[in-house]
């Protein structure tokens, strides 16, 4: 929201100063982003005379200038603007001035031979508009030796303000001065605005045609003929104001709109009476019914949007934006001049589809005051009397404006409980009572209305807030924080926060890169991952294919693969962890942790390499992904269990399942099924993991007993090798969990290295060889004692699984 101190001034009387202004905006809660003062940053140009413009001695395009600044002798300046010229006034920069345009700063110079002391400057060069086809052309009255921004009136500060969503009545200039004059910064200019008497009814009627549950959308509808205006230009203090704010001024009819929407925060339009055809009719838009707006844009309406339209159809998208076609011109002679009142949930809906975004809109959807309605109406209606002529006829009312009054209960100990703010019961009155609120009875407690601008406005806590923001908030005391005693601080983090850093930093270490996809996807795509349940179903979607609370992280991961592919980035590595969600219920929401990895982005190396070829990633690379962040996540992995296989998105045959018990499933990994790739127009190789972090087992609460080994052994490791003959069926973690129980103070290791199925086996039988390490703790072990634990190892391997050693 932006404003000109000057205009500001036209409802504030003040003598405050510009910082006192700022500071005070800040403090009481309009908080000010910036300011721009002109008149300081021009401060060094001033209005020159060219007393004569020589031909450069050694430029064809440059002139020898002498100028007189008005501070005693003339200044030579070398210029080379094409309409510098004897006896015209121009704007002077001594050396030393800053130029914006050119992003430089002046120095005394030499150009061609020709010393120079100054610049005679364009427009554009002073940022103040985009002219830079020659220097400022000032008329003959301007004053030699004058501030330019002074006599360009060019030294009206402009601020801005940073508005909250639930302040809507600061969205005016007027409610800006309302609230400075409420904090003691001046008085409001609060002059009633007198009614209109018109000639006679305005001959166009307006129908309000909604069902009794729709009424809401447009409650209330004024509506006044003007005739006889003549649309020109506005005059030059109303474009000054619009300019500062950033608003091209177009034409009297259409400044004043706009010029009223910022002055009170009520947004109006303008019909070219004699574009309208028949009466106006508001309604529900037509499925497929189109306008060309005023931006010059076709927008395709639907049932949702609200329109005002005519025997011709639509002239207006209600409360946003008008139409091109009953827009206002120079050749205008009639206006009907609209004042309404939009329901603002609406308007919000209507412009975030259209994707329209106007001031109108931008106050609409906040809120604007309903009584000021038909005063708006009226206050138009003067402005274009005085501005363009002609004669008002009586204003048509559509409707009922709704009634906003209520009363809220209000002791005035509310304000130091809440606060700690100790302010009087006499100057919180006087507060309210200066914002505009209605405060009743005496005692103890009162009765307080908010005023009509005030939708924002609930309970006794807003109440609070209006007396402690404007008494201002540096008025309580500050306390001393109290005294904590000597103590080991007690842990903030829970366990699922901490195994959510650990797992970041696990997973960006095998070189993954974190990524973060949207908790929706759509509904084919979560009942390919388990999910697309009607109770996660999103009621208002931001887009069709993002509809459903997403089951899995993959699918997100995945997608975003895929899309690095298709930019040429095909060997990505990512992982992202979020919650998933079961049900809408609150135990059926968990923190996973997934990653995927594409192409050749292995953990030992991405792409092709000179001592050998480029190797794509498999279920291994999951399966090492998954346990190497349960080892960070500090999880044994004594209990856990790899049974082959995995959900209906991984491949079959190359999937596993990590689980602590059947009925403890903590994570899944493998390469992608193929119905997925081609469900999801993904290709492959993809490999993934997907863990449970709110189901992996907890740590001990009590320490282990077990003593950290804090020195290396002072024995050589021994590495014995078995191969064992089994059953296809079994598996080879079972091979090494056996031969880990065999000798378990010994052995501290065990791997397999090889896997074999061919001749020399039957046909039902494998080969697994496995790789022993035996770490000695007291003595080197012997031969024989080296035997008798082989022996121990073959026995147990085979009465635990049926394997016997290959001959």
């Amino acid at each position: 929201m932006k404003f000109t101190l000057s205009w500001l001034k036209d409802h504030l009387d003040t003598a405050a100063s510009l910082d006192e202004i700022v500071e005070t905006l800040t403090r009481i809660g309009l908080e000010v982003e910036g300011v721009e003062d002109k008149a300081k940053s021009l401060a060094p140009y001033k209005v020159a005379y060219v007393i004569s413009a020589e031909q450069h001695p050694n430029a064809d395009r440059l002139r020898v200038c002498m100028v007189d600044t008005g501070e005693g002798a003339p200044i030579q300046v070398v210029c080379g603007a094409p309409n510098a010229r004897t006896g015209m006034k121009s704007v002077f920069a001594p050396p030393g001035t800053y130029i914006p345009g050119k992003n430089i700063t002046l120095g005394v110079g030499t150009i061609r031979g020709v010393e120079s002391k100054g610049m005679l400057c364009s427009a554009a060069e002073l940022e103040i508009s985009d002219d830079h086809d020659g220097i400022i052309d000032l008329p003959a009255d301007a004053p030699v030796g004058e501030a330019y921004a002074a006599y360009a009136k060019l030294d009206d500060p402009v601020i801005e303000i940073n508005l909250t969503p639930n302040r809507p009545d600061c969205t005016s200039i007027y409610g800006i001065a309302r609230d400075l004059a409420a904090a003691g910064l001046g008085t409001l200019k609060a002059e009633p605005i007198a009614p209109i008497r018109g000639t006679g009814p305005t001959p166009v009627s307006v129908t309000l045609d909604f069902s009794a549950d729709d009424r809401k959308l447009c409650p209330f509808f004024g509506l006044r003929l003007v005739r006889g205006i003549k649309n020109g230009p506005s005059p030059d203090w109303m474009q000054r104001r619009l300019l500062a704010i950033g608003l091209r001024p177009i034409n009297a009819l259409v400044d004043i709109t706009n010029y009223l929407t910022f002055d009170r925060g009520r947004p109006l339009h303008v019909f070219d009476a004699r574009k309208v055809k028949g009466h106006l009719t508001v309604r529900r838009a037509k499925e497929g019914e189109e306008v060309l707006a005023l931006d010059g844009r076709t927008y395709k309406l639907d049932s949702a949007n609200v329109v005002i339209a005519d025997d011709n159809g639509v002239e207006s998208i209600g409360g946003i934006m008008g139409g091109e076609h009953s827009g206002c011109d120079e050749n205008t002679t009639d206006v009907l001049i609209e004042s309404a009142l939009w329901d603002p949930l609406n308007i919000a809906q209507t412009g975030r589809k259209l994707g329209i975004i106007t001031d109108a809109r931008y106050r609409f959807e906040r809120g604007v005051d309903p009584a000021f309605t038909l005063p708006g109406l009226d206050l138009a209606t003067h402005m274009v009397l005085q501005l363009c002529g002609g004669e008002a006829c009586e204003a048509m009312v559509a409707g009922q404006a709704p009634d906003p009054r209520r009363t809220i209960t209000f002791p005035w100990s509310e304000v130091p409980r809440l606060s700690g703010l100790d302010v009087k019961p006499a100057e919180a009155r006087q507060i309210l009572e200066k914002l505009g609120f209605q405060v009743e009875g005496e005692g103890d407690a009162v009765s307080v209305v908010p005023p009509s601008w005030r939708p924002d406005i609930e309970g006794k806590a807003d109440l609070v807030e209006e007396v402690i923001r404007i008494a201002g908030l540096d008025r309580i005391a500050p306390q001393p924080l109290p005294r904590l005693e000597a103590a080991v601080a007690k842990p903030i983090l829970t366990l699922i926060q901490k195994r959510t850093i650990l797992a970041r930093r696990a997973l960006a270490v095998r070189g993954l890169v974190e990524a973060v996809t949207w908790s929706f996807i759509g509904k084919g795509e979560a009942e390919l991952f388990g999910g697309g349940d009607g109770s996660l179903a999103l009621a208002n979607p931001i887009a069709a294919d993002l509809s459903d609370m997403r089951p899995s992280l993959l699918p997100g991961l995945l997608k975003a693969a895929q899309r690095n592919a298709d930019r040429g980035f095909g060997d990505v590595a990512l992982f992202e962890i979020g919650q998933t969600f079961a049900s809408d219920a609150p135990e059926g929401q968990a923190v996973k942790a997934a990653a995927v990895r594409r192409g050749t982005a292995r953990a030992e190396g991405i792409g092709r390499h000179w001592n050998g070829g480029a190797t794509s990633v498999d279920v291994f690379d999951a399966k090492a992904d998954a346990m190497a962040l349960l080892s960070a996540l500090g999880i044994p992995a004594g209990g856990l269990q790899v049974v082959p296989g995995g959900p209906s998105w991984f491949h079959p045959g190359r999937s596993g399942t990590l689980q602590f018990g059947p009925k403890n499933i903590v994570g899944v990994f493998g390469e992608i099924h193929p119905k997925i790739l081609k469900a999801l127009d993904l290709k492959g190789p993809l490999a993934a993991f997907e863990l449970n972090l709110n189901v992996l087992p907890p740590p001990k609460a009590k320490a282990t007993k077990m003593k950290a080994k804090l020195t290396l052994p002072d024995f050589q490791p021994i590495s014995r090798d078995f191969a064992f003959v089994v059953g296809r069926d079994v598996a080879a973690g079972d091979i090494v969990k056996s031969a880990q129980a065999a000798e378990r103070q010994l052995i501290t290791g065990v791997n397999v290295f090889d896997i074999y199925e061919g001749p020399g086996i039957d046909g039902d039988k494998k080969s697994v060889a496995i790789a022993v390490t035996l770490q000695p703790t007291e003595k080197t072990l012997t031969d024989s004692e080296i035997e008798a634990i082989s022996a121990k190892i073959i026995a147990e391997v085979g009465k635990k699984t049926g394997a016997v050693l290959r001959s």
